[in-house]
């Protein structure tokens, strides 16, 4: 997650980045957005399809990214083995 916005108001993209990578830093791909302070409904914004790319081919999430996707219906079992 790399931080954004000002002062007392923080928001995150949800992006891919290589490990040895400053948190925020250079990444290669942003996947989601998310804000913390907005309502429930509007906080966690991610492209399913990107993140599903990702994780198939390897990429590892943080803990936090892990549970802001599970919280949001994205189960890492259940979608990736689902063929569509």
């Amino acid at each position: 997650m790399k931080r954004m916005g000002t002062n007392k108001k923080p928001y995150y993209r949800i992006v891919v980045a290589d490990s040895q990578c400053a948190r925020d830093g250079k990444f290669i791909e942003q996947v989601g957005i998310y804000h913390p302070l907005a309502n429930e409904d509007k906080q966690v914004k991610f492209d399913k399809d990107k993140v599903k790319k990702w994780f198939l081919n390897g990429a590892q999430p943080s803990l936090v990214v892990r549970k802001l996707l599970n919280k949001n219906n994205f189960r890492f079992d259940r979608d990736l083995l689902t063929k569509e």
